[in-house]
């Protein structure tokens, strides 16, 4: 237990100094939308902008997958043919359901952005509700008892190191504002609504990890079946607790499914209209929706949770790739933050001391969450980027550009060397999905 409230302290702290990132950059270059990508672009270059703005988009999409795993392991606790989210009736049933909402965005960005409003105040209620009674049914000799687990949990560090990618999955989309600075009236506005959306998911989740160590021994919330939350009620308050929290999690998870869904399609039309993605991503419908970039995420999706039926475990591998995926745009965020404010960007002012202090702490954290993700997701990560190359350079010859720069070349080299050691290290079985 004291791992992971050391992760989150960590956590909370190192998310806290990437929400200052985003807050000061929409601030001192309100002249670049789509946050993430274009901080990447204007800092290291058209190439690692591209990396950045496909792997969010990325991200994005195999974090979606982990919804409908989650949704389909929520109802596998009364239809056992669904199993765990990954069997052959759940990937078909949640094929049905991702194309649902494909279909339902299509008809107009307006009425999929009005649902997700009344979603998101609903889906906030469940949480609350287990919050408080958590609170109430709270086991102090439980929670004495997790705090000193001893060696149950392994060492503080592996604790920790285990317990980060998790953590930074709950924090993706704090920097959502940033990916849709382009529709905000005031610069400012898109910093407050990142350190707000930072603060309210800080408290929330982990006030829920928190409480939870008080309603069961630690060894039993591990052995929960997704969703944990349910179990962890059931423990407190009898079988309807967890029917409580399972109804209201597949409102949120269908609500944060439409909600990805909008900013994935979003981040490919804006890098397709800044000519670092293939034109036909630039397109629009008649009713205003990035139709063939929608359609792209949604394939993507498809493509993951299909790949999902062959993971050992569906959920956790695809809430922690999409953890790893996000950290490259990420690093390159803050290292430009960072860069700025020691003014090694000579168009631009050296920052104020707290810019400096906020932006290498940023960077340094994000490094760290590379190294805390290991191996097995670094070299996942690194097939996916080299076979988005194909889109970058299809993006080039449209503009009559040569497809690599000198520098663009030895970031080419690099991505394909890791590729081809994740190819062969899964061939080999080094590592597994």
């Amino acid at each position: 237990m004291a791992g992971a409230l050391v992760a989150w302290a960590i956590a909370g702290g190192g998310m806290l100094m990437l929400a200052f990132v985003f807050q000061t950059l929409a601030v001192r270059r309100p002249d670049l939308d789509a946050g993430v990508y274009a901080y990447a672009k204007a800092g290291f270059g058209e190439y690692l902008g591209f990396f950045s703005a496909f792997g969010y988009w990325a991200s994005a999409c195999v974090g979606n997958v982990t919804y409908w795993v989650l949704i389909m392991s929520t109802v596998g606790a009364v239809a056992p043919a669904l199993g765990e989210g990954d069997t052959a009736l759940a990937i078909v049933l949640s094929s049905l359901g991702l194309w649902t909402f494909y279909l339902l965005i299509r008809r107009g960005v307006q009425e999929a952005t009005a649902i997700n409003r009344i979603v998101t105040i609903a889906k906030v209620i469940p949480i609350v509700v287990f919050v408080i009674l958590a609170v109430f049914y709270l086991d102090p000799r439980v929670f004495a008892d997790n705090w000193s687990g001893g060696d149950t949990y392994g060492s503080l560090f592996d604790q920790v190191r285990g317990t980060m990618l998790a953590t930074v999955f709950v924090f993706l989309g704090v920097e959502g504002a940033s990916v849709y600075s382009r529709h905000a009236r005031r610069r400012e506005d898109v910093g407050r609504a990142t350190l707000l959306g930072f603060l309210m998911v800080l408290s929330i989740f982990a006030s829920v990890t928190i409480v939870s160590y008080g309603i069961l021994p630690g060894d039993e919330l591990a052995e929960l079946r997704q969703p944990s939350m349910a179990g962890v009620l059931e423990a407190a308050v009898g079988q309807w607790g967890e029917v409580f929290v399972s109804v209201g999690l597949i409102v949120s998870v269908l609500g944060a499914y439409l909600a990805w869904t909008l900013m994935a399609a979003e981040v490919l039309f804006v890098a397709a209209a800044d000519d670092d993605m293939p034109r036909f991503l630039g397109r629009k419908t008649a009713a205003d929706v990035p139709g063939p970039a929608l359609l792209m995420t949604t394939v993507l999706v498809q493509i993951v949770l299909v790949i999902t039926a062959f993971s050992e475990d569906a959920f956790n591998f695809a809430l922690n790739l999409t953890s790893a995926l996000t950290l490259i745009p990420f690093l390159l965020a803050a290292g430009y933050a960072a860069k700025l404010a020691l003014g090694m960007d000579a168009a631009w002012p050296r920052g104020p001391a707290r810019e400096v202090v906020v932006g290498v702490i940023a960077t340094l954290y994000t490094a760290f969450l590379l190294y805390a993700a290991g191996p097995k997701y670094i070299l996942v990560s690194f097939i996916v980027y080299a076979l988005a190359t194909v889109l970058f350079v299809l993006a080039r010859r449209e503009r009559g550009r040569a497809p690599f720069s000198g520098g663009e070349l030895v970031i080419l080299a690099v991505s394909l060397a890791g590729a081809v050691t994740g190819v062969v290290a899964l061939a080999l079985g080094w590592i597994s999905l």
